[in-house]
């Protein structure tokens, strides 16, 4: 595994749900802040994001995709809204009208607003914050991937996929839309980390010696690493490595491995009901015991009372 699908698949639970939407005239719907990551994919038209707290609004047009990963409440809008017309939006959850899962909406808006129909890919990614990888926390409140010719393809190509799979409804697309919103979040997050002028992870990520060093521990987290085993995996002396992975990650190597292998460990606990001594085997811990008490210091409740109910196993 590499940092991107780890810091990833750490979070999410569940599966992505995704409404369509169209809309025309004058119109103006409020999405509420969201336990985990919302996003929209403009298919057609075009339409304004109206983040909370006043931030700065953000004009999208056709092929455009944003993310907003901490969940941000915010309004989409025919137009650059302000603060009074934005408090008297629509819910969200009365314009679709749909449960969650993939549905199609019918829209709003009123007559004789002028402009070009909107269609809008909206949905959201369900994420566990309190096993929040770095790099996802770092991202900001809004990340607006706009719609350039030659510019991150293998995002436009999930999002031209979406689009037909979403047209056609053909065979297989409960199956195909689900999987096409896992990518489009990998492609997103990739997009960001490729195009960041500032920030820690887009610049570990550009460090080969940083990077190589995390390659390793997250494709074997149960290995016996140390600094100097690390090392030679990356290429460089142990100062080298200490002094480059400490200055950009923020921890030293070892410390990293540790933080990993528990929220590894906590991942396990809440997706499988692999006894706890197999939890301790994939994450490097030499007995049920060592993983409990390391555990216990990070999260606050022992490895038993971290599972979700009804999975608990003994060791």
């Amino acid at each position: 595994m590499d940092v991107v699908s780890d810091a990833i698949s750490a979070m999410r639970i569940g599966r992505p749900s995704s409404q369509r939407l169209r809309v025309g005239g004058r119109w103006c719907t409020r999405l509420a802040p969201y336990e985990g990551a919302g996003f929209h994919v403009v298919l057609a038209g075009g339409c304004w994001l109206l983040p909370d707290g006043g931030g700065e609004p953000v004009a999208l047009g056709p092929g455009d995709a944003v993310l907003l990963p901490h969940g941000t409440g915010h309004v989409l809008a025919d137009g650059p809204a302000d603060p009074a017309e934005a408090g008297r939006a629509v819910p969200f959850e009365e314009v679709h009208g749909t449960g969650p899962g993939i549905g199609t909406g019918t829209g709003i808006g009123s007559p004789g607003g002028g402009g070009r129909a909107t269609e809008l890919l909206c949905g959201k990614y369900r994420l566990d914050r309190s096993r929040a990888h770095p790099l996802m926390a770092e991202l900001p409140e809004v990340v607006h991937l706009p719609n350039r010719v030659g510019e991150h393809p293998e995002l436009r190509t999930a999002v031209d996929l979406l689009a037909r799979e979403l047209d056609d409804r053909r065979p297989g697309s409960c199956l195909a839309v689900p999987s096409l919103l896992d990518l489009l979040l990998v492609y997103m997050v990739r997009a960001w980390t490729a195009d960041a002028e500032a920030g820690a992870w887009p610049a570990v990520l550009s460090d080969p010696v940083t990077t190589a060093a995390l390659r390793a521990l997250h494709s074997d987290p149960a290995a016996p690493w140390s600094n100097e085993r690390l090392a030679a995996e990356a290429g460089v002396s142990r100062a080298t490595l200490a002094r480059r992975f400490t200055g950009l990650v923020g921890r030293p190597p070892m410390a990293y491995l540790t933080w990993w292998r528990l929220t590894l460990a906590a991942t396990l606990l809440r997706s499988s009901d692999a006894p706890l001594a197999s939890v301790a085997r994939r994450t490097g811990y030499s007995s049920p015991y060592a993983l409990s008490h390391a555990f216990s210091r990070e999260f606050g409740v022992t490895p038993g009372k971290y599972r979700l109910p009804g999975t608990e196993r003994h060791p």
